[in-house]
C-alpha cells in the first residue's frame, strides 16, 4: 500500500506535462481517495492546486516540455463543403473549402531570394493579399502613364526598326507572286505569233497510267443462284447430334427420311428467282402507269431519265410517313364528322396526291362532287385532277348543278383545244350567265373586229356598268358612232372619269382640239357634281398615259385642270417643280412642259421658275422652244442676268452672232454697269475675232463698273494677244485697286515667268503672298517656280510655311508629297502621306494619291480603305476606275469611270481619263458619247483639265478639243 501511495505521484507527475491544466487538476483531486495514508502530506498542499490556470498558462513549458494536442481542444472534423461560423461572409468565403483555399493561396505566394530579381524585384506582387484602395489606383495610373510616354518617345524608332525588318525578309524571302510579277508584266508585250508557237506541254506519264484499265464487274446469273441453292448450305461446324447418333447417321432411320420430305429443309428451300423477276418488273409497270396517268392525260415519263427522276415521286411537303398518316385520318375525321363540307375533300384529295396516289385522290374528289354538288371549288379541283376527256365529262355535269357558275365555264372553255369549240362554249356561257363582264371579255378576245364589235354592242346592254367593255366599243366604233357609245357610257357610268379622258382622246385625234379643254372642264365638274372626289394623283398618272399614247392636247388639259386641286397657296411653287421633276422622271415630258407653263402664268415673275423651265428646254426641248421661253423670260424679269446670258448663248452657239450682240444690248439697257453682262459682250467679241471691239467694251467696262473681273479679264486679253507690256501696265493698275485679288498677282507673276524674269517672278509671288496669305494657287505657284530652278530646299521650305499658316490643306499637302516623290525621296513622300491623312482624314485628292503611292499588291487594299473614308468623292472613284483600268479589268473600270462623272460632271480630270479609256478600249460611238457628255456637261474643274484650258495657247479651244488635248497628254503611269 505504501509503495502504491509513493508511486502515484511520480505517476501524476508524468502525465501532468502532456495533460495540460485540466490534468494536475485532476490529480490533485484524486489523492484524497488513495488512502488514509496521505493525511499527512495535505498539509504540505500547494495554495495554486485546484485554482484555475492564469491566462497563457502552458503546463511544463517552463522546463521545455510540450504539450500533445486531442480532438476535444480542436472539435469535431468539418468537411469541405460544411458552412462557416459567419452567416454574413462574402461569396467564395462561405464554406470551409473556401477558407483553406484561400489560406494555401495566401501561403503559395514565393519569397525566396532565387525569384528576387535586382530590377523587377519579386515575380509576384508582395501586397497583392492586401487591400486595393483609391491611392493604389492613382498609383498605377501614374505609371501606365509613364510607361505609355516612355513607350512613344521609342515608337518611331520601334517601328521604323520594324518596316526594315520586314522588307528585309520580304527581300529575302519573297512571294511565289512577288517573284513573278515582272514576268507577268512582260506577258503584255508577247505578239500573238510568239504566244502561239508556245509547245503544248506533254504527257510525262506512262503507258499504264495514261491508259488506266477499268475493273469490270459481270453480274451473276440467277441460274448460278439456284444451282446452289439445290446443292444446300456448307457447314463450317460439327452438329453434337452427329456425334450422339454415330458419324452421319440421323434419329430418323433412312438417310435422307427427314421430317421434311424432299429435301425441303428450312434452311435450304428453293427460291424461284424467275418469279422475283416476274414480281420486280409488275413493281415498275405500277410506276410508271402511276407516273405516266397525269392530270392533262398525257404521259411525263422520260425514259431515259426516269431512275434519276424517281425522287420527284418523293413527297415535297417535307413530312415523312407517320405525318403523312395522322393527316390522313384527320381528313377521315372531318369528313365523316362533316361530309358536307368541301374543304375536307380538297385537302384530302391533295394529300393523295401529293403521296403519288393520283387515283385514289381522283376516286375522293368524286365523292366530294356527290357529297357536295353545289361547290364550285370541289368540281374545279375534280376537273384539275381528272385526265382530258374525263375532265370534261366532268365539267359537264358540274354545268348542270351549277349553271350560273362562272369559273366552271372558263374552265370548260379551257379544256378545249380548237377555238370554235372555245367560242361556242362561251357562247353557251353567256345564255345562261349574260351579266359576266370576265366572260364577255374572253368571248371577245376570241373573236375578229367585226364580230368582237357587234358582241361588245350586245355586253354593254348586258353590262352597262363596265367601264372597260364601254371603251373597248368606242375604240372599235367610227367617230361619229365612238361620240355616241361614249355618251351612253356616261349616261350608264356618270363617275368614272376614264370615259371622259377616252371622249377627250378622241376628240384630239379627230383633229377637234378645241373640244378637249371643254370636255376636261365638263369631266371635273360632272364628276363633283356626282359626289366623286378629284384625286390628283391619279389625274396626273392619266395626264402622264396620255402623254405616252401621243395625246398631247388631252395631256395638257388635264395637267391645267387638276394642277391646282388640293394645295395650299404657299406650297403651289414647291409642289408644282416636284410634280415637273417626277414628270420627267417617267418620260412624260409635255406633262412636265404644261406644269411649267401653268406655273409661270401663276408666278410670272419668278426667276427661279423661269430657269427651271429654260434648264428643262435646254435639256428635252429644242433651241427654238429655249429662245422663245427666254425671251418671254427676259420680259417678265428683265433684271434676271442669267436669262439674258441663256439667251445670248443660244444664239451664239446657232452661230447668229447679230442676234446675240442685240440681246446683250438689251440686257444692258435693264442691267447697266452688269459685270456679267459686260463680259459676256466682251466674250462673244473675243471669241469671234473682234479684239477692237473687245478692248472698247473692255474700256467701257473699267470706266463705268471697273471690278478685279473686269480688269483681270482686260490683262488676259492682251496677254493672250500677246500684248505683254500692255498686260503688264494693265496689271499694275489693277494691282493699286485690287491689291487682295490673288489672281491678279498671279498672272502678274507667269506673265514673268514666261518672259524668263524668274527675280521678278518670285517677287510678284511673294508680294502676292502678303496681301493673300491663303490663296493656294499662290503658295503652289511659288513652290513650283523654285523647283524649276533648282532650289528643292527653298520649295520644301514654303510649302512647309503654307501648311503652318494655313492647316489641313490637302492641296498645299498634296504638293508636298509629290515634291519629294519628284525628287525621288519616296520614303520621305510616303511619311508626309501618312501625316497628311493624319490631318486631313477625309480629304479625297489625298487619298486618291495614297493609293498610287503604294506597290501594286497593296494598291487594292489602300482603295478600299479610300472608299470607307471617301465614299462619294469623285478623287477617290476616279483613282479606282482608274485601278481597274491598270488591272486590264475593262467592264469595272468603265463602270467606275461612269460613276465618276455622274457624281461630280463638273471635273475635266474625270472626262479626260474616260475618253483616254475609251479611245484604247471602247468603239467609236462610245468614245464620241463620252465626248458629247462632256460637252453638255462643260467642266471647268481639274487640275489636268485646267492646266490645259487655262493656257494662252488654248483659250479659243472649245470644250471637245481641250478634252482631245487633255486626253492626248495623259500617260497610263498608273
Amino acid at each position: 500500500m505504501a509503495s502504491a501511495t509513493a508511486k502515484q505521484p511520480a505517476k501524476t507527475a508524468s502525465k501532468a506535462p502532456s495533460g495540460g491544466a485540466g490534468a494536475a487538476a485532476g490529480g490533485a483531486a484524486a489523492m484524497p481517495l488513495a488512502s488514509p495514508l496521505m493525511g499527512g502530506l495535505n498539509k504540505k498542499k500547494k495554495p495554486f492546486l485546484g485554482m484555475p490556470a492564469p491566462l497563457g498558462y502552458v503546463p511544463g513549458l517552463g522546463r521545455g516540455a510540450t504539450g500533445f494536442t486531442t480532438r476535444s481542444d480542436i472539435g469535431p472534423a468539418r468537411d469541405a463543403n460544411d458552412p462557416v461560423d459567419d452567416r454574413h461572409a462574402p461569396p467564395g468565403k462561405r464554406t470551409v473549402g473556401d477558407q483553406m483555399k484561400k489560406n494555401q493561396d495566401d501561403d503559395d505566394e514565393d519569397l525566396n531570394d532565387t525569384n528576387y530579381d535586382e530590377f523587377n524585384g519579386y515575380a509576384g506582387s508582395l501586397f497583392s493579399s492586401g487591400p486595393y484602395e483609391k491611392d493604389d489606383e492613382e498609383a498605377d495610373a501614374i505609371y501606365a502613364a509613364l510607361d505609355k510616354r516612355m513607350d512613344e518617345r521609342r515608337k518611331e524608332r520601334r517601328e521604323l526598326r520594324e518596316k526594315e525588318e520586314i522588307e528585309k525578309y520580304r527581300m529575302e524571302r519573297p512571294k511565289i507572286q512577288q517573284q513573278f510579277s515582272d514576268l507577268k508584266r512582260k506577258l503584255a508585250e508577247v505578239t500573238e505569233d510568239e504566244w502561239l508557237s508556245i509547245p503544248e506541254v506533254g504527257d510525262a506519264r506512262n503507258k499504264r497510267q495514261r491508259n488506266p484499265r477499268h475493273e469490270k464487274l459481270t453480274p451473276v446469273p440467277d441460274s448460278f443462284f439456284a444451282k446452289h441453292l439445290q446443292t444446300g448450305e456448307n457447314h463450317t461446324s460439327v452438329d453434337p447430334l452427329q456425334g450422339q447418333f454415330g458419324g452421319l447417321s440421323t434419329p430418323y432411320p433412312g438417310g435422307l427420311n427427314t421430317p421434311y420430305p424432299g429435301g425441303m429443309t428450312p434452311g435450304a428451300g428453293e427460291l424461284d428467282m424467275r418469279k422475283i423477276g416476274q414480281a420486280r418488273n409488275t413493281l415498275m409497270d405500277m410506276r410508271l402507269s402511276q407516273v405516266s396517268d397525269s392530270v392533262s392525260g398525257q404521259t411525263v415519263v422520260d425514259p431515259k431519265g426516269y431512275l434519276t427522276d424517281l425522287n420527284s415521286m418523293i413527297p415535297t411537303h417535307g413530312g415523312d410517313i407517320s405525318d403523312i398518316k395522322k393527316a390522313r385520318l384527320l381528313l377521315k375525321s372531318v369528313r365523316e364528322t362533316n361530309p358536307h363540307h368541301p374543304p375536307a375533300w380538297i385537302a384530302s384529295a391533295r394529300l393523295e396526291e401529293v403521296t403519288g396516289k393520283l387515283q385514289v385522290a381522283r376516286n375522293l374528289i368524286m365523292k366530294g362532287t356527290e357529297m357536295c354538288p353545289k361547290s364550285e371549288d370541289v368540281w374545279l379541283e375534280a376537273a384539275r385532277l381528272q385526265p382530258g376527256d374525263t375532265a370534261k365529262a366532268v365539267v359537264a355535269q358540274a354545268v348542270r348543278h351549277l349553271p350560273q357558275s362562272v369559273r366552271i365555264y372558263i374552265r370548260a372553255a379551257e379544256l378545249e383545244t380548237d377555238i370554235r369549240a372555245k367560242k361556242r362554249v362561251l357562247r353557251k356561257a353567256l345564255e345562261n350567265v349574260s351579266k359576266s363582264v370576265r366572260l364577255w371579255k374572253i368571248a371577245v378576245e376570241l373573236e375578229e373586229p367585226e364580230d368582237a364589235r357587234i358582241m361588245l354592242s350586245r355586253a354593254v346592254e348586258c353590262c352597262p356598268t363596265s367601264v372597260e367593255l364601254w371603251l373597248a366599243l368606242a375604240r372599235l366604233e367610227t367617230y361619229e358612232n365612238a361620240r355616241r357609245v361614249l355618251n351612253k357610257a356616261r349616261e350608264n357610268i356618270p363617275t368614272d372619269r376614264h370615259i371622259w379622258i377616252t371622249a377627250a382622246k378622241l376628240e384630239e385625234a379627230n383633229g377637234n382640239t378645241q373640244m378637249v379643254e371643254k370636255i376636261i372642264d365638263r369631266a371635273i365638274t360632272s364628276l363633283r357634281a356626282n359626289g366623286v372626289e378629284i384625286n390628283r394623283e391619279q389625274w396626273i398618272q392619266d395626264a402622264e398615259e396620255c402623254d405616252k399614247a401621243g395625246s398631247v392636247a388631252t395631256c395638257q388639259a388635264v395637267i391645267r385642270d387638276v394642277i391646282g386641286i388640293g394645295i395650299e397657296e404657299e406650297d403651289c411653287k414647291h409642289t408644282w417643280m416636284e410634280d415637273a421633276d417626277s414628270c420627267v422622271s417617267h418620260g412624260a415630258l409635255e406633262c412636265a412642259r404644261a406644269i411649267y407653263a401653268h406655273a409661270l402664268q401663276v408666278f410670272p415673275s419668278k426667276k427661279s421658275v423661269w430657269l427651271r423651265a429654260a434648264y428643262f428646254e435646254k435639256n428635252h426641248g429644242t433651241r427654238e422652244s429655249l429662245e422663245a421661253l427666254l425671251q418671254r423670260a427676259v420680259a417678265h424679269c428683265p433684271k434676271a442676268e442669267v436669262l439674258w446670258l441663256m439667251g445670248a448663248k443660244s444664239k451664239w452657239l446657232a452661230g447668229d452672232v447679230p442676234a446675240a450682240r442685240s440681246i446683250l444690248a438689251l440686257a444692258f439697257q435693264a442691267n447697266p454697269n452688269s459685270e456679267e453682262i459686260w463680259l459676256a459682250a466682251v466674250k462673244l467679241e473675243s471669241e469671234n475675232n473682234e479684239y477692237e471691239r473687245a478692248r472698247r467694251l473692255l474700256a467701257k467696262a473699267r470706266s463705268s463698273a471697273p471690278t478685279a473681273r473686269v480688269f483681270m479679264k482686260s490683262v488676259r486679253l492682251e496677254w493672250v494677244l500677246g500684248n505683254i507690256d500692255a498686260a503688264q501696265e494693265l496689271c499694275t493698275e489693277a494691282l493699286k485697286h485690287y491689291e487682295d485679288f490673288p489672281k491678279l498677282w498671279m498672272m502678274r507673276g507667269q506673265i514673268e515667268e514666261q518672259s524668263e524674269n524668274i527675280d521678278k517672278a518670285r517677287e510678284a509671288y511673294n508680294q502676292g503672298l502678303k496681301k493673300c496669305p491663303h490663296s493656294m494657287p499662290l503658295w503652289l505657284l511659288l513652290s513650283r517656280l523654285e523647283e524649276r530652278v533648282g532650289q528643292l530646299t527653298r520649295a520644301r521650305a514654303i510649302l512647309e510655311k503654307a501648311r503652318l499658316k494655313n492647316p489641313q490643306t490637302p492641296e498645299i499637302w498634296l504638293e508636298s508629297v509629290r515634291l519629294e516623290y519628284r525628287a525621288g525621296l519616296k520614303n520621305i513622300s510616303n511619311t508626309l502621306m501618312a501625316k497628311a491623312l493624319q490631318e486631313c482624314p477625309n480629304s479625297g485628292i489625298l487619298w486618291a494619291e495614297a493609293v498610287f503611292l503604294e506597290a501594286r499588291p497593296q494598291r487594292k487594299t489602300k482603295s478600299v480603305d479610300a472608299l470607307k473614308k471617301c465614299e462619294h468623292d469623285p478623287h477617290v472613284l476616279l483613282a479606282v476606275a482608274k485601278l481597274f483600268w491598270s488591272e486590264r479589268k475593262i467592264t469595272k473600270a468603265r463602270e467606275w469611270f461612269l460613276r465618276t462623272v455622274k457624281i461630280e460632271p463638273d471635273l475635266g480630270d474625270a472626262w479626260a481619263f474616260f475618253y483616254k479609256f475609251e479611245l484604247q478600249h471602247g468603239t467609236e460611238e462610245q468614245q464620241h458619247e463620252v465626248k458629247k457628255r462632256c460637252e453638255n456637261a462643260e467642266p471647268r474643274h481639274g487640275e489636268l483639265w485646267c492646266a490645259e484650258s487655262k493656257h494662252i495657247l488654248n483659250w479659243q479651244k472649245n470644250i471637245g478639243e481641250i478634252l482631245v488635248l487633255v486626253a492626248s497628254k495623259l500617260k497610263n503611269t498608273f
